[in-house]
């Protein structure tokens, strides 16, 4: 406990266990859930030990009697606790009674009330570039969410060569202090995990496991683009005449999203304005960019190369520009759920326009993200952002590229450069 690392969704917590009597905190394997919920419990069940489950089998109410708050961990694995958990919110609606953990959500069939109004569920993403490097992260999105235009300073030494390291480290606290061949077989001992037991513990049966794999490495490689569903399973099945069909493959991605490890951005639609032809397709992402990197078999020199691996799917840019992408995203997604705000990506049907990130605030109005693997910003790289600007008027609060750069600053035009390693929440 003492090298506990403090993550940013410790303040949501904070703000929500002093006004709600339980708390789901959900996200993929070994981001940290379990850590981060144990040090707020008195009282904690591990539900993934099977003698647990079973003195629970016997004696459900062990499970609300003890001093809380409460710690249910791997709920997903006895899913009557979540019902146990609702029904003693009902009788006492005390704040900070319990905290649920899950990986998952529950195999179907496993009836659960949703726990609207009982419980609320908060996500847990890898950890964050802030959460990496605390002490030089200075350009708050907060602040950028706010409209105030707020002046810009900070410097971040970090290289291209450490942004890719930091891809390949990955967001997983446990796996990311490992080095070499330790950290390679940790992260292939995960994907492994998700294809041999994950989707057989979820109810789905997988008679051809290379099939699944074969279709998750194309689902890395379509990493930050929007690739059609066609073209993701033609690269997963290249070579082959008989294609597998939707049906055969649309369980994949149901399943991984239920195991949290997809994280899609959403096609941003606008709620205060009258912006037109705007596409909704997703853009890919896995819940951290070392997966990616590890299902495509490439170390940060491979990045470096520009070494293109693993399935044949279109994208703009190189693979390193794609998951950089993916690192930026993932820890932008951590500092807007700080901020209450949420996350999308903008393009036009014609593709004439595309901005990486739309971060909204409750109230509709954005800011606005680009990323780019570079040091430097040119005018074209601000093209997208000042269209966008004369589109929205006032509801555009600020934007920004975030960069490989060092230095954090205001261009003559007012749009902030970023560092991606200053950016917090």
């Amino acid at each position: 406990m003492s090298s506990y690392v403090p993550r940013i969704v410790d303040q949501e917590l904070d703000e929500l266990q002093t006004g709600l009597p339980a708390v789901a905190l959900e996200g993929p394997k070994a981001v940290g859930k379990t850590e981060t919920a144990e040090r707020r419990a008195q009282t904690v069940f591990r539900l993934d030990d099977p003698i647990t489950r079973e003195l629970l089998g016997g004696d459900p109410s062990r499970l609300t009697s003890g001093p809380p708050p409460t710690l249910i961990d791997e709920w997903q694995r006895f899913p009557s606790s979540w019902d146990l958990v609702r029904r003693a919110v009902d009788r006492d609606s005390t704040s900070g009674q319990f905290l649920l953990t899950g990986s998952a959500t529950p195999a179907p069939g496993a009836a659960t009330h949703s726990g609207a109004g009982r419980i609320v569920t908060v996500r847990m993403r890898p950890m964050s570039l802030a959460e990496r490097y605390p002490e030089i992260a200075t350009v708050s999105l907060g602040a950028l969410l706010s409209g105030a235009k707020p002046a810009l300073q900070g410097s971040a030494l970090l290289t291209l060569t450490d942004y890719a390291e930091e891809i390949i480290r990955s967001g997983f606290p446990g796996i990311r202090e490992l080095t070499g061949r330790a950290r390679r077989s940790q992260l292939d001992g995960y994907v492994e995990r998700i294809v041999e037991r994950d989707f057989e513990e979820l109810g789905h049966h997988i008679r051809n496991e290379g099939a699944l794999r074969r279709w998750l490495t194309a689902y890395a490689a379509a990493s930050s683009t929007t690739a059609s569903y066609e073209v993701i399973r033609d690269a997963a099945s290249s070579g082959e005449s008989d294609k597998p069909s939707r049906g055969t493959t649309g369980p994949y991605r149901t399943t991984l999203e239920r195991l949290w490890m997809i994280d899609d951005v959403p096609g941003w639609l606008p709620t205060r304005n009258h912006l037109r032809r705007l596409a909704s397709s997703h853009v890919h992402q896995l819940a951290d960019p070392a997966l990616a990197a590890a299902l495509l078999g490439v170390d940060e020199d491979r990045l470096l190369d520009h070494a293109e691996t693993g399935p044949a799917v279109p994208r703009d840019g190189t693979l390193l520009g794609a998951l950089f992408q993916s690192l930026v995203t993932q820890s932008v997604r951590v500092y807007a759920q700080a901020n209450e705000a949420r996350i999308g990506h903008l393009r036009t049907h014609g593709g004439e326009h595309e901005v990486d990130l739309i971060v909204e605030r409750r109230d509709g109005r954005v800011i606005a993200l680009e990323i780019k693997l570079a040091q430097s910003v040119t005018a074209s790289d601000v093209r997208h952002l000042r269209w966008l600007a004369d589109q929205l008027g006032p509801d555009l609060l600020d934007a920004a590229v975030i960069t490989t750069g060092t230095e954090a600053y205001r261009r003559r035009d007012g749009i902030a450069v970023v560092p991606a390693a200053l950016l917090t929440h």
